[in-house]
């Protein structure tokens, strides 16, 4: 592996893990609709990750969502469990983004801090084995 690409993913690793914590702040702060936000930008750079190192590029986050789905669920590499939520998260980062009068609650988001904290321990344990291969 290139190191420009090396730098990119650990980037990105990096990315995914300061913006969870940003979620866990603004969960502190009530922020539910930020939150989700965040958390599932938290799982998309986790994701941006596992797609780069697979040299797959997506250019939409829908086109993320897919071949994350195509590449790695599907193959078994992740278990389904985690693409539904990946999928749940995607759908409510734009419904809270963009939808009016909706507002998400601690109910809701609360559940996802710890499997998407899972998620990224996962991809990066997997990244970090992958390329520790002689």
């Amino acid at each position: 592996m290139n190191r420009s690409k090396n730098d990119l993913i650990n980037y990105r690793l990096f990315r995914a893990k300061d913006t969870l914590d940003d979620a866990h702040i603004l969960a502190e702060k009530q922020k539910w609709n930020s939150a989700i936000n965040r958390i599932y930008y938290a799982a998309y750079y986790a994701v941006m990750a596992l797609l780069l190192d697979a040299d797959l590029h997506p250019t939409t986050h829908n086109g993320a969502k897919s071949n994350f789905s195509e590449h790695f669920i599907k193959t078994n590499l992740f278990d389904k469990e985690y693409g539904k939520m990946y999928s749940q998260l995607f759908s409510w980062r734009q419904k809270g983004d963009y939808d009016d009068l909706f507002d998400f609650s601690r109910e809701k988001v609360e559940p996802y801090f710890e499997p998407v904290a899972k998620m990224l321990e996962l991809i990066e344990k997997k990244l970090k084995d992958k390329n520790a291969e002689p």
